[in-house]
């Protein structure tokens, strides 16, 4: 016998089919949400930026160092190709001279018919005045001998000259490549450090330039509000001078391979402070680390030159006080800086 089926009781139904719709809404909301968050991660932190823009400001200046070098390879070999296509041509000209004087003797043999001197005289009307030309002719023809081997020696040298000139001409391709390498190179740091400063926003930018700025200044001054430089003299008074200059471009803006009077890279403000001092330094942290007589940090006077990392890719000058000043990176100005912000590798009196 079969047992009766039990209708159901009235609206379960309607519950039913409401809670499947709320339920597939409630997934599609869900799905939705989790696309979002996906779509639009969390922004990077300021300080988070910082330690970015900081590593690529640091990998640029390394770059840039190396631009610096290449340009200065570049400028000294330009001008030593220069100077020997120079003597190429001169010696070239001087070669064909001597050509041209040997050429005129030997059509004057050709002319006079290649005769044996011994039956030139038996010939001559005049043996007398035949043998005081004959005298002539053997000065003359040891003058050509030695034109002749003039010849040979500058021909062998003008081949040295030829082959030292191919040489530079292979060696300055091969710096302007390296020089186009690092410009490439710094170009693409900065280009990274600004796209990260961009994600911060104008109003975050301009407090993370301050925050720097006024790291800078609380490490300077060892967080008092004043700076202390001592009163320590400088090694000399041309390291007064280039002290004197340097000081007098604080608040200039960092520019990569710029020398000055009004944009700086590190190494182009010591470049520039010293030749206003009448000291002519390399152009490089890494030839200026080697300018001079090395000291320990310990005897820095106001002046010498304090170089920065193993590399040497950084410099500043000596203020005094355990402070140096120093053009510090893309987006800062020529400040004061603790000596102890950086690891020093070495420090240089000029």
């Amino acid at each position: 016998m079969s047992t009766p089926r039990r209708s159901p009781l009235p609206g379960v139904h309607r519950i039913a089919r409401a809670l499947a719709i709320t339920a597939a809404a409630t997934g599609v909301l869900g799905a939705a949400v989790a696309g979002t968050a996906e779509a639009a991660p969390e922004p990077p932190s300021r300080k988070d930026v910082k330690a970015q823009v900081d590593q690529l400001y640091d990998e640029a200046e390394q770059a840039s160092e190396k631009f610096n070098a290449a340009q200065e390879a570049q400028q000294r070999l330009q001008a030593e190709t220069n100077r020997l296509l120079d003597e190429v041509a001169t010696g070239q000209d001087g070669l064909n001279r001597l050509r041209g004087e040997l050429g005129a003797v030997a059509a004057a043999e050709y002319r006079s018919g290649g005769l044996d001197p011994t039956v030139q005289l038996m010939l001559s009307s005049d043996p007398a005045g035949y043998l005081n030309r004959a005298r002539s002719l053997d000065q003359a023809a040891a003058r050509q001998a030695d034109t002749l081997h003039e010849l040979v020696d500058r021909q062998r040298g003008l081949d040295q000259r030829r082959a030292e000139t191919a040489a530079k001409l292979t060696e300055l391709d091969r710096v302007r490549q390296s020089l186009t390498a690092s410009k490439r190179e710094v170009q693409q740091r900065l280009a990274k450090a600004q796209k990260l400063l961009d994600s911060l926003g104008a109003a975050e930018r301009a407090r993370l330039t301050a925050q720097d700025a006024e790291e800078a200044e609380s490490r300077a001054t060892r967080g008092t509000d004043r700076l202390d430089l001592g009163n320590q003299p400088a090694s000399s008074d041309r390291a007064a001078a280039a002290l004197a200059a340097a000081v007098a471009k604080v608040g200039s803006p960092y520019v990569y391979g710029s020398t000055g009077p009004r944009t700086f890279d590190c190494s182009g403000l010591m470049y520039w402070s010293w030749r206003q001092a009448g000291v002519s330094l390399p152009r490089t942290s890494q030839e200026q680390a080697h300018a001079g007589q090395r000291i320990s940090l310990a005897e820095a006077r106001p002046g010498d030159l304090v170089i920065f990392y193993k590399d040497a890719h950084h410099v500043g000058m000596y203020a005094g006080g355990g402070v140096v000043v120093h053009a510090p990176y893309p987006g800062a100005k020529v400040r004061y800086e603790s000596v102890s912000a950086m690891p020093v590798s070495g420090v240089v009196r000029v």
